[in-house]
């Protein structure tokens, strides 16, 4: 049960110092190399979701594999088996990140990702373990409930614990780390198509337990959030992750301004709307009014929205089904290499969304990444569709699906995970991720279902013609942006918040903080120097 402290209530167990805080630049301690550290193994959690995305391209395109669903002499998996396999994944990831929100606010973000990657290994021993297309389907859903454990709330767990200088640059990270997932898998699976035992299929499916495995040791020695801490009422622990996470000493100013801040604002929010019962506390994310920019169903709505979008890109249209389209193509000598050759292009692009998240800001990169993609999708739908059979037409339309993977991978491919870990106030945070990292794998879901259907030759054939749709859903994503997308980019996650509340999408990039939390509400700075002592004598 949640710990409702009052502002008063917080003020007996700190102690009160006669400096106010309303230091909009002392917010947060200065970035050092353990924060760096810390944010960059917890990112690893993407190199699992991207492998186990991404091998399950190449596998279906192996020869022993197919011949094992479907019996001797079998060339190709039918639409609705390549629909079922792929998606099945994505609907058990829908219910893990939803239930993850719940084990997050519960027993912390920490052990939820942990209990996540013991949830994934079983998925993946039982599907090491098939030879039918029942024990890997079910075993895809076994381990999607793993995933959508540590999809959503890795991200909330980066999110709480970054500075906010470099938030937006390690939040990408994870999205690099799935990238070298994809990569990875490619790379596998082009190592194993040629066998012609299990082991063809085997090896790429079992590897992903190593990455489990690493993750769960890893994260088992990182601090909790603050931010749980300060949720759970428990101030002393809040107080000694930050000075873990910020490499201060426990009685450090920046300690206190920033556990200060983080309290003031969710005793504000607490204020505005109480947690009330557990069906109240998910009733929250839809409270407010849809004009409202600071709403919490305006958040709900923008963080929901910002994944379908994520999706309405096509991207996993070239991971989940590259290798079969390539081989349709028919003009394409090796369609595993090539699908390897756009994976290390997703890889090698990812990195520069390090720099530009920070330096451009998150509502640029995907204004102008939505343009670029629209304009290579389009160009590969007409090229394709003009020329099918011409060798250099189709060399040119491969051209630019490296570009358009190009453009997702340093714009929306990072950015959206960024911004709805930043979106959120603490009150809703784990269930808001949760929600809109649902809202990801559910059209996830639906595209690896309706894909296959679209484009395989026994069914509607579009060939390089699905471009066109991709096409047509990026300019919705392009009008989305620049109507519905605000700027959050150096801005602690309680500096956020005011400016949603305080400005609209289009003038948020103009909006300066210029007060703090703890300032407005009258709450001078409070440490925690009394917890730190009783602790110490405890110790």
């Amino acid at each position: 049960m949640e710990h409702d402290h009052s502002a008063s209530d917080i003020e007996k167990e700190a102690v009160t110092v006669a400096r106010p805080q309303g230091d909009v630049t002392r917010v947060e301690a200065p970035v050092t190399l353990k924060a760096y550290m810390m944010c960059v193994f917890a990112a690893f959690g993407g190199i699992f979701f991207g492998y186990d995305s991404g091998y399950i391209s190449g596998v279906m395109g192996m020869k022993y594999f197919i011949e094992t669903i479907n019996g001797p002499g079998a060339t190709f998996l039918p639409s609705k088996e390549k629909s079922l396999i792929t998606s099945i994944l994505s609907a058990g990831t829908f219910f893990g990140a939803l239930m993850g929100g719940d084990l997050a606010d519960w027993v912390g973000r920490r052990p939820t990702i942990i209990f996540g990657c013991l949830v994934f290994i079983v998925g993946v021993v039982l599907q090491t373990a098939s030879q039918s297309l029942g024990l890997i389907v079910a075993g895809r859903l076994v381990a999607g409930f793993g995933v959508g454990f540590v999809s959503a709330i890795i991200i909330l767990y980066m999110s709480e614990i970054a500075p906010r200088k470099v938030r937006g640059a390690m939040v990408s990270g994870y999205q690099f780390c799935i990238c070298l997932g994809l990569l990875l898998a490619s790379c596998v699976d082009y190592g194993t198509q040629n066998r012609t035992d299990s082991g063809s299929y085997r090896i790429p499916i079992g590897l992903q337990m190593a990455w489990a495995l690493i993750l769960a040791t890893g994260i088992f020695f990182l601090p909790e959030s603050p931010r749980f801490f300060v949720k759970k009422g428990k101030l002393d622990k809040a107080a000694g992750v930050l000075s873990r996470l910020r490499d201060q000493p426990l009685d450090s100013d920046y300690v206190r301004d920033e556990l200060a801040e983080i309290v003031a604002n969710h005793e504000f929010e607490m204020t505005v709307v109480p947690y009330g019962n557990y069906f109240q506390q998910w009733a929250n994310c839809f409270r407010g009014s849809i004009w409202q920019g600071g709403s919490y169903l305006r958040r709900t709505i923008l963080g929901t929205s910002m994944q379908m979008m994520q999706q309405w890109t096509g991207i996993n249209f070239i991971f989940y089904f590259g290798t079969t389209f390539f081989q349709q193509l028919g003009t394409i000598d090796n369609p595993f290499l090539m699908s390897l050759v756009t994976t290390l292009v997703n890889v090698c692009s990812t990195p520069i969304s390090f720099y530009t998240m920070e330096k451009l800001g998150r509502r640029t990169l995907l204004i102008w990444g939505a343009l670029g993609m629209l304009i290579c999708e389009f160009i590969v739908a007409i090229v394709g569709t003009c020329r099918p059979d011409d060798t250099m037409a189709i060399k040119a339309m491969l051209a630019f699906i490296c570009i358009y993977i190009f453009f997702f991978a340093t714009t929306w491919g990072p950015a959206s995970w960024v911004v709805i870990g930043e979106v959120f106030p603490l009150p809703i945070r784990a269930k808001g991720v949760a929600l809109s990292t649902a809202s990801n794998w559910l059209w996830n879901c639906i595209i690896a279902v309706i894909t296959p259907y679209m484009v395989d030759e026994d069914k509607g054939n579009l060939g390089p013609k699905v471009f066109y749709i991709w096409g047509g859903l990026c300019t919705c994503c392009f009008i989305y942006a620049y109507l519905l997308v605000p700027e959050t980019k150096g801005l602690t996650l309680e500096q956020v918040d005011q400016m949603l509340s305080e400005s609209t999408p289009r003038t948020s990039t103009k909006w300066k903080p210029h007060t703090t939390y703890a300032a407005e509400m009258g709450m001078t700075e409070k440490t925690v120097a009394g917890h730190a002592e009783n602790r110490s004598d405890s110790e």
